[in-house]
């Protein structure tokens, strides 16, 4: 390996680390990644009694470095093809040249080392999920699988890795018994399922010339959006389904009936490509941040923050 790789000529001191926070996308996916973890191990809590330790920070911590994974080894595979957008070359570290391809794949796969050992840390079942969430992100992205330019794969994997993984890891770390929380799981794989054809119904010319056949190509557009529609109503179902089957406590009903009118005071222009807001897009940022709101609340309540 070439020892100057880390010169400071080379490697660099701020630029190389704003590329490197750059190539994790960590405002993409925190927003998401947390509330989702600590969801899951707030379920198990309060389905099964089970008591919150460290745990809870460390495999936090390392969904965080599997979900900046995800995004990294996506830029290091499509770095050759996005050096040929203007816009998309700019966007991605690689190929804008703010890193090298080495150093991408340096920092790329320490990420992956490091959010596995703390994955570790967490248990045999937070390793297990935790894995299993690191080798889907390397088998969506990479060649040769690129199992997001794959019919059903596509989607299948992005519901996983993205979102339901991310609730089953809380939960798993505290819990082998899920129970009713299925219904939860549920819920979180058709709402990512929802975005992921959201996604690749406002790509499908651009995946459609780059010659994919990802199911959006094979299905075409409107297919596609029944497929989103459908998601939606599912997630939407199981979410019920959860919250009959007492999956998460009454109170939270208020909390989140405030955070809906909260979301309402502020008007929302785009949604969470930072396009246009239009039809369902519209309501995703105000829910997501209603999502947070909740959960955070649950867990603040459950820390002893406040008393219901």
């Amino acid at each position: 390996m070439d020892a100057t790789i880390f010169s400071i000529t080379d490697w660099g001191v701020l630029n190389k680390a704003k590329a490197v926070l750059h190539l994790s996308r960590w405002r993409e996916h925190l927003p998401y990644t947390i509330p989702l973890v600590v969801g899951g191990a707030m379920i198990a809590n309060h389905l099964n009694g089970a008591q919150l330790d460290w745990r809870l920070f460390v495999v936090t911590i390392a969904s965080i470095f599997a979900q900046s994974f995800a995004f990294m080894i996506n830029d290091l595979a499509d770095a050759p093809d996005d050096a040929l957008d203007p816009k998309k070359k700019q966007r991605n570290p690689i190929s804008s040249g703010a890193l090298t391809y080495r150093q991408g794949m340096i920092v790329t796969w320490g990420t992956f080392v490091i959010s596995a050992m703390l994955f570790a840390l967490g248990g045999m079942w937070a390793f297990v999920m935790g894995g299993a969430m690191l080798i889907l992100s390397y088998l969506y992205s990479a060649h040769p699988f690129r199992w997001k330019a794959r019919p059903i794969t596509d989607v299948l994997s992005h519901a996983l890795m993205l979102s339901t993984l991310l609730l089953m890891v809380g939960f798993f770390t505290y819990s082998a018994v899920p129970g009713v929380a299925w219904f939860a799981f549920a819920s979180a794989f058709f709402f990512s399922a929802y975005g992921q054809f959201f996604n690749q119904v406002d790509d499908y010319i651009v995946d459609k010339a780059a010659g994919l056949r990802n199911t959006v190509v094979l299905l075409g557009k409107n297919g596609t959006k029944l497929l989103m529609y459908a998601s939606i109503i599912l997630a939407a179902l199981f979410l019920c389904a959860s919250i009959l089957a007492g999956v998460f406590p009454n109170w939270l009903g208020t909390v989140a009936l405030i955070a809906i009118f909260t979301t309402t005071l502020f008007t929302w222009d785009t949604d969470m490509r930072g396009n246009k807001a239009q039809g369902s897009g519209v309501v995703q940022k105000p829910g997501l941040l209603m999502f947070n709101i909740v959960i955070l609340s649950w867990w603040a309540q459950a820390m002893g923050f406040f008393a219901v």
